[in-house]
């Protein structure tokens, strides 16, 4: 049986790098730059793209810095003047702890005159972890472990993260007073609060200690008791948006999946192919928003409504996974293989999801392709994929069919990017 046509291959990732270069942090932050201080300027950041957003920042900043970045483990560029510090993601380590001292130790001490720029995006939360109190980064490791295997949408795990560290929730500006934080954030959360994204660490939300306990009790979360404690103590709240600290901060969202999608439309109509938005902004469990996305594809590929052939469904936010196996994978791929035991066997469709920033979960590949033959190959391999679905090994079943997607690190984070096409 035939593999995936190579041409539609190629048109789905043409959308996907027109999405991922509308992210591009050079323009954004060249774009944004914030005015000169009278005093210091210390730059720093966290998240998947931080060095890419370090790097365009130095470029276009005219005059004299100094600061720290922390991206995950090969996601590092050199700079000249900012240094780039690596750590685990999506689990935190020892690194990660040392590099969240050096953002609250390089903006300590500044002045009213001084000048702190934020660069944030997605994977900040676990690139930032800072036990606060007496925890330890075991018991962060496992708040982390236990959110990502739950299944809840990233506004209520960030909320969790928040109560739960000595620099996320707005503390890293609090550190920064009385400075002036001028934050960049590169958005990869539904909605586009920028309080979401990488838990906020320069901006602070209206979330509380009662808020999280309804989230741990909500998604059945099992904690470690020190976590517990501390959780439901007065030390665990976070700065108020309208603390003295904030009065002077500067919040500006310069890139987002929405202006990644209209990009990514533009570009399929230029090839001569129609394209829908559904939304830049779905949530829910990846198996799931699958079967709604397989069930308007296979609408349009027999009955051509509700658009009309050739067309290109888009779709953004980001799902999640319950964790129930042990097989390998992320969202998008988990989201694919469900969605291709949906159309199997209908012809004219072919899909592909993958995150923005050019990892899926824990493994190297960004995503994945599927069309509706892609189940028949997975049987003609012996592998069921409805079984493969069942233990989130859907990474497993994609590379035995070679079409894992992987385009690389891109340098930026907007989210899930999903391009099914129905010629």
């Amino acid at each position: 049986m035939a593999a995936l046509e190579d041409d539609n291959r190629t048109f789905l990732a043409s959308l996907f790098g027109a999405a991922v270069k509308a992210a591009d942090p050079d323009a954004a932050i060249a774009a944004n730059l914030p005015a000169r201080p009278f005093g210091r300027t210390v730059v720093v950041g966290a998240g998947k793209g931080a060095a890419q957003m370090a790097y365009a920042f130095e470029k276009h900043w005219n005059g004299p810095l100094s600061g720290a970045v922390v991206t995950r483990y090969g996601f590092g560029v050199q700079c000249k003047h900012i240094d780039v510090l690596e750590a685990a993601h999506p689990v935190p380590d020892l690194n990660g702890a040392k590099a969240s001292q050096r953002l609250l130790s390089d903006v300590s001490g500044l002045t009213a005159d001084d000048l702190v720029v934020a660069l944030i995006c997605g994977g900040g939360s676990a690139l930032l972890p800072a036990p606060p109190g007496d925890l330890t980064l075991a018991e962060e490791a496992a708040v982390n472990r236990a959110l990502l295997a739950c299944g809840a949408p990233i506004s209520a795990m960030n909320t969790v993260r928040k109560h739960v560290s000595a620099i996320k929730g707005g503390r890293l500006a609090a550190a920064a007073y009385p400075a002036r934080v001028v934050s960049l954030v590169v958005s990869d959360v539904p909605g586009d609060d920028p309080a979401i994204v990488s838990s906020g660490p320069t901006i602070a939300d209206a979330s509380t200690q009662a808020d999280a306990l309804r989230i741990i009790e909500r998604y059945n979360l099992s904690l470690p008791e020190r976590v517990m404690a501390w959780i439901a103590s007065d030390a665990a709240a976070a700065p108020r948006p309208d603390d003295p600290a904030f009065g002077r901060n500067d919040v500006r969202l310069i890139a987002s999946a929405s202006v990644s999608l209209e990009a990514a439309a533009a570009q399929a109509r230029a090839a001569g192919i129609d394209a829908v938005i559904l939304s830049d902004a779905i949530e829910g469990e990846a198996r799931e928003v699958a079967r709604v996305h397989a069930a308007i594809a296979r609408e349009v590929a027999t009955k051509n409504r509700p658009f009309a052939k050739p067309v290109v469904i888009l779709s953004g936010g980001e799902t999640t996974v319950t964790i129930r196996g042990d097989g390998r994978g992320g969202r998008n791929s988990e989201f694919l293989l469900s969605f291709a035991l949906d159309i199997d066997g209908v012809q004219g469709i072919c899909a592909l999801a993958a995150d923005t920033d050019g990892i899926d979960g824990s493994e190297d590949n960004a995503g994945a392709f599927a069309d509706g033959q892609t189940i028949a190959r997975l049987r003609q391999l012996r592998m069921d994929g409805a079984e493969h679905l069942h233990r989130n090994d859907a990474w497993t079943a994609f590379n035995a069919l070679s079409d894992i997607f992987k385009p690389g690190p891109t340098g930026t984070n907007v989210n899930d990017f999903r391009a099914i096409l129905v010629r």
